[in-house]
């Protein structure tokens, strides 16, 4: 299997956690965690909304799905948006190899600086994850400016 139907694959799994993310009434973003063997390690959604907990991002969910692991080296983060900096700062404080996006349109957070500290960024601006978002966005504008630390002022 090439790369690239690789990392259409496991995008799929980060976009069907971000499908039951916003049937679930919160913020279509989704993530799965896949170890070196490409065996996924976890997978989960943006629950800030359902949990009223502002910590609980897709990476961080599937982060903590995938339990505890001896070493991150050559794991891979999928996730269907560009990582927010806490999320960015979880890729690089566990060392997590490779970190696959769905799409960087609608926000562009920390994968040019992960990029610059030795992550191996793979862009796949998909046009699903772009409309997936975009659609939340125009629908939810006060909640995406939550999500994102923004006021919406």
């Amino acid at each position: 299997m090439s790369d690239s139907a690789r990392y259409a694959q496991w995008l799929q799994i980060a976009v069907e956690e971000a499908e039951a993310g916003l049937a679930g009434g919160g913020i279509p973003i989704g993530a799965a965690l896949i170890g070196r063997d490409g065996e996924v390690l976890g997978r989960g959604h943006n629950r800030r909304v359902q949990d009223d907990d502002p910590s609980v991002h897709g990476e961080t969910a599937a982060f903590r799905n995938a339990g505890r692991q001896r070493s991150y080296a050559g794991t891979t983060m999928v996730t269907t948006l560009s990582p927010c900096w806490y999320c960015s700062g979880l890729v690089r404080q566990f060392g997590i190899s490779r970190l696959v996006i769905g799409e960087a349109r609608t926000f562009s957070g920390g994968h040019e600086w992960l990029a610059e500290n030795g992550v191996e960024v793979v862009l796949l601006d998909d046009p699903g994850c772009v409309r997936m978002m975009s659609d939340f966005i125009a629908a939810n504008p006060a909640l995406w400016n939550e999500d994102i630390g923004e006021d919406g002022e």
